[in-house]
């Protein structure tokens, strides 16, 4: 290889100024992003226990006696 590869400056772009407290992870945006993902989660926990909830009813009565199907009766 006629080239050195020992001196990668300037690949892979440029990168966007920071602050000092964006470097240590304390920005504003950084807690918004925090926040908004912590509020995701727990909507989606909550939604999930519902529905755990729901079917666990049905589970226990589906179990002690068979569901009957809406038939025709005359």
């Amino acid at each position: 290889m006629a080239k050195s590869r020992n001196n990668l400056l300037g690949v892979g772009g440029q990168r966007k100024k920071l602050s000092r407290a964006d470097q240590q992870g304390h920005g504003p945006a950084r807690n918004a992003d925090r926040q908004v993902t912590a509020d995701q989660k727990a909507e989606l926990l909550r939604k999930m226990r519902e529905r755990a909830q729901d079917t666990e009813p049905e589970a226990a009565e589906g179990s002690e006696q068979p569901q009957e199907s809406p038939t025709n009766e005359s």
